[in-house]
């Protein structure tokens, strides 16, 4: 997946791929976060807003449940995703 580099809050890139309808985000802790069935309308909105941070915030943190994976891009599972699924 190709990442565009950002610098707003704590996002530092994003990326989407169609195909899967997966975004990915890096934060500017190094945090790498996959939130799966995200629309390419939603890409559109949050790779083209002035404020993505904000986007980011207000319409997919609070809105969505992420996935931490590694910076090699492999979905590391937390037993606790578990319970709240």
């Amino acid at each position: 997946m190709e990442m565009q580099k950002v610098n707003s809050g704590r996002l530092r890139a994003i990326g989407f791929d169609e195909k899967t309808r997966r975004l990915r985000v890096q934060m500017d802790d190094g945090t790498l976060l996959e939130y799966d069935d995200f629309t390419p309308e939603m890409w559109r909105r949050l790779s083209s807003s002035t404020a993505p941070w904000s986007y980011y915030r207000d319409n997919i943190e609070e809105e969505l449940h992420p996935r931490r994976v590694s910076a090699a891009g492999a979905a590391k599972h937390n037993p606790l995703d578990d319970l709240f699924s």
